[in-house]
């Protein structure tokens, strides 16, 4: 009688992969200066138990209470403005970018032409341009542009998240069923119309997904920019940071949770309702 083999084939790639990863990290950690224990240090943890004891009790009183309501719905208002601009140029571009309505790949088994895919590269570069800037930084040049407010936060956000958006939407089509679209274009139809009611809905449970938890990238995004200015809850921390009005910053950042709640909340009825 033969006896089981318990050798596991991929334990020695895997050990391999675990040094090789140990390998890379370590010089990154070194490079980082990563230190943890300074935050035991005795200076450092009395300064941080002082800071965090001023967070309590969290500031209620009517006149901030005002003002925070106006920082949400200024915060609610610089992400949903700002994916709006951003869906607008995103959809745009994900079509030129994606070759999911490519003509040329009719006709040559689902591979589009060479000079097809070079012309969607300029549309492509775009996109990688949009989205390789982080959003504060964008922020910082828009707060130099149109000066501090939350313009430059709605700004911000339309430029980078039509980069991710653009790009993520054109691999979602990408990954549909050509076949559809293929048939009603070699039918004659145009290409929007191939669109509409051959990619799309197969597409759209992904893109409204992608799109939501975005949104919710966005709120969290437009806090962070107040912080150069760009308006919102991340405007009113930096002040009350500045001051060291410990209760006012835990009542915005209590505030900031239950945002991120919402949008989560929003986000799964989404998905329950729609998809």
């Amino acid at each position: 009688m033969l006896k089981p083999d318990h050798h596991d084939p991929a334990a020695l790639p895997r050990l391999l992969l675990t040094l090789l990863a140990l390998l890379l990290l370590w010089p990154g950690l070194h490079l980082s200066e990563l230190n943890p224990a300074v935050l035991l240090e005795p200076n450092n943890a009395a300064n941080m138990g002082g800071f965090l004891a001023d967070f309590w009790p969290p500031a209620h009183d009517r006149e901030f209470l005002a003002l925070l309501g106006r920082a949400t719905l200024e915060t609610l208002a610089i992400a949903t403005a700002g994916m709006a601009l951003a869906l607008l140029i995103a959809l745009p571009a994900s079509l030129l970018a994606s070759r999911a309505l490519s003509l040329s790949a009719i006709h040559r088994g689902g591979r589009p032409a060479g000079w097809a895919r070079l012309a969607r590269w300029p549309v492509r570069g775009l996109l990688i341009v949009l989205r390789s800037v982080p959003e504060i930084v964008w922020a910082l040049l828009f707060v130099r542009a149109v000066g501090l407010g939350p313009t430059a936060g709605v700004l911000a956000i339309a430029i980078t998240y039509a980069g991710m958006l653009g790009k993520v939407y054109g691999e979602i089509f990408e990954s549909q069923d050509p076949r559809p679209s293929h048939a009603l274009q070699a039918a004659g139809s145009g290409r929007l119309l191939a669109f509409a009611y051959g990619v799309l809905p197969s597409a759209s449970a992904e893109m409204l997904s992608y799109t939501v938890y975005r949104w919710e990238c966005a709120i969290r995004a437009s806090v962070i920019m107040g912080f150069v200015g760009a308006g919102g809850l991340g405007q009113q921390i930096d002040l009350s940071m500045r001051m060291f009005a410990g209760g006012e910053v835990a009542s915005m950042l209590l505030t900031f949770l239950a945002l991120v709640l919402l949008a989560d909340q929003i986000s799964r009825l989404l998905r329950t309702r729609l998809l």
